[in-house]
């Protein structure tokens, strides 16, 4: 593994700078490549006519993959970022030569959480996302202890989430309220996998990561203690050890 690319894919609703705690520790053992999907961050939002649709998002990795020229990759992300890794799975499984899922899960989500994802989509194109997403996101992305002992990391992440554009936020909603359940797809991924989870993750809890893993048939599993759903920003030592070590 050590020859080939780390590409991680962030969460939503933030941009690539969610890497930046661990971007000194990773680029300095592999190439580390760490895009903004579409609509966050720097990178647009194409104009279509299609319904959003993680295939899409999939479509732009390998495009970039071809773009820089590399064959195989490895290939992981966070939240969000996992669920378009699978995507890419489906399109181009030759391009992965191996996997890293952090606070991610395989299945689809429920009637509720689709339905839920559609209102604020709906929500964020009509009023916009400033002075109600953060509000709204900030219990689920960090842990209790996190949002009350560390402002600066609290300051970080809303920034984060008021920096993106309403239409990215509303099309990444719609195109992961679409995803298909990847269970049994990756029951036939052969290549080796790290599953990364907090063990306060209230959005993908352990019990998820555990099945995630459970469905992979070469994944390690890593529990991070008392982090919550956004470890690379909350625990990045920890998740950068762990990659670290099994990249190794």
């Amino acid at each position: 593994m050590p020859e080939l690319p780390l590409v991680l894919l962030h969460a939503y609703p933030l941009d690539a700078r969610m890497w930046n705690p661990l971007r000194e520790s990773l680029a300095a053992r592999t190439r580390l490549i760490t895009p903004d999907q579409r609509g966050l961050g720097r990178t647009p939002l194409p104009p279509t006519n299609r319904e959003p649709s993680l295939d899409d998002a999939a479509a732009d990795v390998v495009a970039m993959l071809d773009k820089l020229g590399l064959d195989r990759v490895v290939l992981g992300g966070c939240s969000m970022g996992g669920y378009v890794t699978m995507a890419v799975l489906r399109r181009a499984p030759e391009r992965v030569g191996a996997l890293v899922f952090i606070d991610t899960r395989a299945a689809a989500d429920t009637q509720q959480a689709r339905a839920e994802r559609l209102a604020v989509a709906d929500r964020a194109e009509s009023e916009g996302i400033e002075g109600w997403l953060a509000d709204d996101m900030l219990p689920k992305l960090l842990s209790e202890h996190a949002r009350s002992t560390r402002p600066e990391l609290v300051a970080t992440v809303r920034e984060l989430i008021e920096s993106q554009q309403p239409s990215g936020v509303a099309w990444a909603l719609r195109a992961m309220a679409a995803r298909p359940d990847s269970t049994e797809a990756l029951r036939d991924v052969d290549v080796p996998a790290l599953v990364i989870v907090g063990e306060q993750d209230s959005l993908t809890p352990p019990a998820l990561a555990g099945d995630l893993a459970d469905a992979l048939p070469r994944a390690r599993l890593v529990v991070i203690p008392g982090a919550g759903h956004l470890t690379p920003l909350e625990t990045p030592q920890q998740v950068g050890d762990a990659v670290l070590d099994w990249l190794e």
